[in-house]
């Protein structure tokens, strides 16, 4: 009987990442900015990605090892061709959560097929509504609305929709509340993320970071608000109710003090594109390293057969637990 995974805390592990591409058709600000990865940069060739066959069989040892729920990511994953096929793929592992994460410019094009292949839910980036806003965080001149059709296309696909904003202080700050108003009356959950540094790429200041009791305190005044119990353990958003009856946000407070404080328990990992060690990168805390190239090929020399064991394990999970990440802890006012 295959053992169930842990990480070296013993927390068991039920959320697995899988970047599919490292390769993204925005250059936000706060994660891919162009000065970094411009006209010159050398992404990956296909060749050393891992394949729809590879990754599937990954999924399954790893659906096998207790893993509950799968999320595509990339760089931008609906950019990588025939992307559904994969979907449809991943689709047939049973009582597998199959959800996506994606800037949604492309999503008008795929929403019916993903939807068709088998996907079960779907994450939208989308940091404000205001295009003159949004085409300066994406740094690609993209339109907003584009996105909001490809929303509004997902929805009417069957696909149940989450918004993820960014909020980096000085730049969109001033979109929390329209945020919330727009989607409070469609029925789709924002969740809010603090600004949070990856790495050496984005320029991250805490100056910059907006706090999550911050947000949660503005839109408060506008539309109370009261929390609501995590539906699982190690959920990452902690979830609010509109006190009216009208929806829900979340807010993901990546760097600063949970506004509840309570035991670390961090269930996810993450498979991803393996990045050049002369390049810089963002941190991924639910892997080492130094082992991605090691990883990949360690991965694809043990594909085995279904029904046999994989012989090793192709990532290992070590992250600290985040009360270590604790900066500042402001609560919500009552």
């Amino acid at each position: 009987m295959p053992v169930a995974l842990e990480d070296t805390f013993h927390r068991p592990l039920r959320d697995l990442r899988v970047s599919i591409t490292d390769r993204c058709n925005f250059r936000c600000v706060y994660c891919m900015p162009k000065e970094v990865y411009g006209r010159e940069y050398a992404f990956l060739p296909r060749r050393d990605l891992l394949t729809f066959e590879e990754i599937a069989r990954l999924a399954q040892v790893f659906a096998g090892l207790g893993v509950e729920k799968i999320r595509l990511t990339g760089g931008e994953p609906l950019i990588r061709r025939d992307v559904e096929r994969l979907v449809e793929m991943l689709a047939e592992i049973p009582a597998l959560d199959l959800t996506l994460t994606t800037n949604g410019a492309a999503l008008v094009q795929k929403a019916q097929a993903l939807k068709d292949a088998g996907l079960g839910r779907i994450t939208v980036s989308l940091d404000s509504l205001d295009d003159d806003v949004f085409r300066a965080m994406n740094d690609v001149d993209f339109p907003v609305q584009t996105v909001l059709d490809g929303i509004e296309e997902a929805s009417a696909a069957g696909l149940p929709v989450k918004v993820n904003v960014v909020v980096k202080r000085g730049v969109n700050e001033d979109s929390v509340l329209p945020m919330a108003r727009h989607f409070r009356d469609r029925g789709h959950v924002v969740r809010f993320i603090e600004y949070m540094d990856v790495g050496h790429t984005n320029g991250w200041r805490l100056d910059d970071v907006v706090p999550a009791a911050d947000i949660v305190t503005a839109i408060d005044a506008e539309l109370p608000l009261e929390p609501l119990p995590p539906r699982y353990p190690g959920e990452v958003a902690e979830r609010y109710r509109y006190r009216d009856g009208g929806g829900e946000i979340g807010v993901i407070a990546s760097l600063l003090r949970r506004l509840h404080p309570g035991p670390a328990v961090c269930r996810r990992l993450a498979l991803h594109v393996p990045l050049r060690h002369d390049r810089p990168r963002p941190p991924r805390p639910c892997t080492r390293r130094r082992r991605r190239r090691r990883d990949r090929r360690c991965a694809r020399r043990n594909l085995a057969p279904a029904g046999r064991p994989l012989l090793g394990a192709p990532l290992v999970r070590d992250a600290r637990p985040p009360e270590g990440r604790d900066v500042l802890h402001r609560r919500l006012r009552r």
